[in-house]
């Protein structure tokens, strides 16, 4: 049985030091640094699913509203009455858009060319 004191050591063969030293096999979130790529990354996905929830929605409203769904008169009314809140909503998915496409070229460019980003 592998243990955190070695690969070769059991827990029955350990020393009485041995047994009180107690070390993670992994770092715990509290200690753990992130780099830029795993940020880059993650935000990367956030912004992905943001831009699909975005999509899903506007998709679900436009079979909800049927064929009349951008000549359907409560849907303008809808639009203009929310005219804050559907310009929040727009600007904050073009940043998304624009950050997604950015790490997407960014990772194909990582990938292919081997071309590293530094601080």
């Amino acid at each position: 049985m592998a243990t955190a004191a070695g690969p070769n050591t059991t827990i029955g063969s350990q020393s009485p030091a041995e047994k009180h030293v107690l070390r993670p096999l992994s770092p715990h979130l509290p200690v753990y640094k992130p780099q830029l790529s795993s940020t880059s990354s993650i935000s990367n996905r956030i912004s992905g699913a943001f831009l699909t929830g975005n999509v899903l929605v506007f998709y679900l409203l436009c079979l909800k509203t049927g064929p009349l769904c951008l000549t359907f008169e409560n849907f303008y009314q809808f639009l203009f009455y929310s005219s804050k809140l559907t310009l929040v909503s727009a600007e904050l998915a073009a940043l998304a858009m624009s950050y997604h496409v950015y790490a997407g070229v960014r990772h194909l460019l990582k990938d292919f060319s081997g071309v590293s980003f530094r601080r």
